[in-house]
């Protein structure tokens, strides 16, 4: 089976991870288009042998791509076509569908009941959504909350199938001498008590509160992972507290054994996200044998309590009563729970192995079909998330259009050089 994923980008982020986590547990032959942005995600695909082509997509409204993407996937022969985020799912399902490939499957990582991938929900994102969800064979939810936000969108839930985000539990196992090593690479005492933060270092994680609350607190310390956009004023905030020399911020961890080590260094984990599609770094704490405090994390919301007793939901307010209380406890690793198992990335793979089967049989029989060209209208005519509205007058863009000079064909990305 020959299967070709579509994302929209390939930096550091949790799709583009779970992605490559995915594929190596695939047992069929794996490539990747990337519409944008071949990041560290793409070097890390093709240092494990999965071909990536970037098709140098020049913004959201770059409608040049779709014919470049549809001959693309002609030419090689895909038996399934799996997408990834926004931009990838309303392109990637029409030039399957163009191509004549009628197995086409979705992942949603990241519908949040306000946002998607960061962006405000708003009429247009969700009619253009829907328009293009339905030229696919389905859509696997990353979590049960997706799952129910897709219904709610009126996605039909014989079309949803539950493949929740995936960890290799085994990467994360607590090892005292990284924790030795990390402390002492980072400058951290010890014996100190030290909070932990992971993600990409925006607005919505609430980072600065963190920071706030542990400078509040003499006896913590803090390390965040990561990077983003608040990055420098996070720096900023540390200086004028008076604190740096309790708070680290690392760089982000381009693999599982790099974050393990950070991990390692930590005592609490803390999330303080007010909304998350899974929240898979509190998953990945609870391997690393953490207590974890978050605000939102679906991966365990939807399990049983007893799944996963380590973690335990609280409210922004109550953070500094949070904090107080587990430095009386002092630094402790807890036993793995459950939870971690559930979300083995082995599991998810078996659930998407499953779909592709099924979705392929129903193609080769000969299942009922939308038809293309009323999506592709409508990928003309709704706006695409952070999409800037056309001036009056300015000549309109069609799927026929000729590409601008440098992003006239796909470029197959070299494989990097052997160590």
């Amino acid at each position: 089976m020959k299967v070709l994923h579509v994302i929209t980008g390939l930096g550091i982020g949790g799709a583009e991870q779970q992605l490559r986590l995915l594929l190596r547990q695939l047992p069929v032959h794996s490539e990747v288009v990337t519409l944008t942005h071949p990041g560290p995600v793409a070097v890390g695909l093709m240092e494990d042998g999965v071909p990536v082509t970037h098709l140098g997509m020049s913004g959201n409204r770059d409608l040049s791509v779709l014919p470049r993407l549809t001959s693309f996937i002609r030419s090689r022969g895909f038996d399934v076509v799996h997408t990834h985020l926004y931009r990838a799912c309303v392109y990637g399902r029409i030039a399957a569908r163009l191509a004549g490939v009628r197995a086409v499957v979705a992942t949603e990582h990241s519908l949040g009941a306000t946002q998607i991938e960061g962006r405000p929900l708003s009429f247009g994102t969700r009619a253009l959504y829907r328009s293009t969800e339905r030229l696919g064979a389905g859509t696997l939810a990353v979590s049960a909350t997706v799952e129910r936000r897709l219904g709610n969108w009126g996605v039909p839930a014989a079309r949803i199938r539950l493949a929740p985000n995936g960890i290799d539990p085994a990467a994360f196992r607590h090892r005292p001498e990284a924790r030795a090593a990390t402390r002492a690479r980072l400058n951290l005492p010890e014996d100190a008590y030290v909070v932990g933060g992971v993600g990409r270092q925006v607005r919505g994680k609430n980072f600065d509160v963190l920071v706030r609350t542990v400078a509040a607190l003499p006896g913590a310390h803090l390390l965040l992972v990561g990077d983003g956009p608040e990055r420098v004023p996070l720096l900023r905030l540390i200086q004028d507290l008076g604190v740096a020399d309790r708070v680290r911020l690392a760089d982000r961890a381009d693999t599982g054994a790099e974050l393990a080590g950070l991990l390692a260094a930590m005592d609490l984990f803390v999330s303080l996200s007010a909304e998350e599609t899974f929240g898979l770094a509190v998953i990945e704490a609870l391997a690393a044998g953490l207590p974890a405090r978050y605000v939102s994390c679906p991966a365990v919301e939807d399990l049983p309590p007893a799944d996963a007793p380590g973690a335990r939901r609280i409210r922004l307010s109550d953070l500094r009563t949070t904090l107080t209380e587990e430095l009386s406890t002092g630094p402790r690793r807890l036993p793995v729970p459950p939870a971690v198992d559930r979300y083995h990335i082995s599991r998810t793979a078996e659930q998407v192995m499953s779909l592709y089967r099924d979705i392929t049989a129903t193609a080769q029989s000969g299942g009922a079909a939308a038809v293309p060209g009323q999506a592709t209208a409508a990928a003309g005519a709704l706006p695409l998330p952070g999409a800037p509205t056309a001036e009056p007058g300015a000549p309109a863009h069609t799927a026929g259009a000729a590409p601008a000079p440098q992003a006239a064909r796909a470029e197959a990305l070299p494989r990097p050089a052997e160590k």
